[in-house]
């Protein structure tokens, strides 16, 4: 199964940003959305999870939760905006990965087992941080990652 990433739109969804989530089989946007118009055209290319970022304020991201959890192709998988709030521990909720955002900076990490991913920044560009999204692969209830740059 194969599962776009996005995080930190705030309001600007790039063209390329879309052609890259294109095969997705489903979408998981990482909150700070930035703009309700960017919902939509997600969820033309797949089905979609998205989480309020703390810049979503406005009374249209009331809708999206902080956190969710997404079963995707046998794995559970938690999402969250900034992996500093996380409260609970990855490993014995028996989440495969942790998907977040709010650094804008993309990376990936595997600890006690549980894959920690951040997709990086699709939308305007944040100092010298690379534009990005992610794939994630899940094949026989494996999970790997990669950062796609625009």
């Amino acid at each position: 199964m194969k599962i776009g990433v996005i995080s930190d739109t705030h309001g600007l969804l790039r063209p390329e940003a879309l052609e890259l989530l294109l095969g997705s089989e489903y979408i998981i946007h990482a909150g700070d959305i930035g703009s309700s118009d960017i919902i939509p055209v997600l969820e033309k290319i797949a089905p979609l999870t998205a989480i309020r970022g703390n810049v979503d304020t406005q009374p249209w991201a009331q809708r999206f939760a902080e956190t969710e959890v997404v079963e995707l192709g046998g794995v559970s998988i938690y999402v969250i905006h900034d992996v500093n709030a996380l409260d609970l521990n990855p490993r014995a909720a028996a989440f495969a990965a942790v998907i977040s955002g709010h650094s804008h900076q993309p990376k990936q990490d595997t600890k006690d087992g549980v894959l920690y991913f951040n997709p990086g920044s699709a939308g305007p560009r944040r100092f010298k941080l690379p534009i990005s999204v992610g794939r994630l692969e899940i094949v026989d209830r494996s999970i790997t990652a990669e950062v796609l740059e625009i």
